[in-house]
C-alpha cells in the first residue's frame, strides 16, 4: 500500500533542500522514498521472539553456538543515515536450540528499526536470552555510521564496536573462547 502522508513529506523535503520536484529523475523519488523507509522501518511489526520459537528443539547438546559475521544495515536515529556491519552472535544451549537462520533473522528484526548501535546490541542479547533461556548469550556488533563518514567528523575508516554478554559468557574464559573464533 502507497503511504501519500510519507510521500508527500518526502516531497516535500526534495522542495526544501531547492530541487525542482517536477523534473523526470525526481517524480517519483516521493513514492520509491517511502517505500524505501518502510522497508528500513520493517522492524516495528515484526516480533523477534516469535521468530525465535518457530523454531526452538530440544537437544542435549550443550557447547558453544557461533553464528558469526552476519550482515547488518540499519539507519542511525539521530541522523537517519545508514551505518552497516556485522554481528556475532553466540549462545550455550540449556536444552533447546534455535535454528540458525533465526539468529540472522533476529538482528534483521531490531536492524530494521531507527536504532544506535549500542541498543542494537542490547536488544538482541535479551531477546535470545529470554526466549531460549540458555547458559549465556554473547554478542558482538563490528559497524561503519554514515553519519561519522559523511558529515561530522567525516572519518571513513572509523569501526564502532559493541558488545553484551550474559550467563557464563560473563566468564573471562568463555569470552575469551567466544572472541577468539570470531576474530579467527
Amino acid at each position: 500500500m502507497e503511504d501519500k502522508v510519507m510521500e508527500s513529506h518526502f516531497l516535500e523535503i526534495i522542495k526544501q533542500v531547492g530541487e525542482d520536484s517536477n523534473r523526470e529523475g525526481l517524480i517519483k523519488t516521493p513514492s520509491r522514498a517511502s517505500k524505501a523507509m518502510h522497508f528500513l522501518t520493517q522492524g516495528y511489526a515484526q516480533d523477534a521472539g516469535a521468530i525465535l520459537q518457530s523454531a526452538v528443539f530440544k537437544e542435549d547438546y550443550s557447547e558453544m553456538v557461533l553464528v558469526k559475521d552476519i550482515e547488518l544495515y540499519s539507519l542511525c536515529e539521530h541522523h537517519m543515515l545508514p551505518f552497516y556491519g556485522k554481528a556475532h552472535i553466540a549462545y550455550i544451549p540449556n536444552g533447546k536450540i534455535v535454528g540458525l537462520s533465526k539468529i540472522p533473522r533476529v538482528v534483521d528484526v531490531f536492524a530494521r528499526r531507527l536504532q544506535v548501535q549500542e541498543r542494537l546490541t542490547d536488544q538482541i542479547l535479551k531477546c535470545i536470552d529470554k526466549t531460549l533461556k540458555p547458559l549465556g548469550v554473547a554478542v558482538v556488533i563490528e559497524a561503519s555510521h554514515m553519519c561519522m563518514m559523511m558529515r561530522g567528523v567525516q572519518k571513513q575508516n572509523s569501526m564502532t564496536t559493541t558488545s553484551a554478554f550474559t550467563g557464563i559468557f560473563q566468564k573471562v574464559e568463555t569470552r575469551n573462547e567466544f572472541l577468539n573464533l570470531i576474530n579467527r
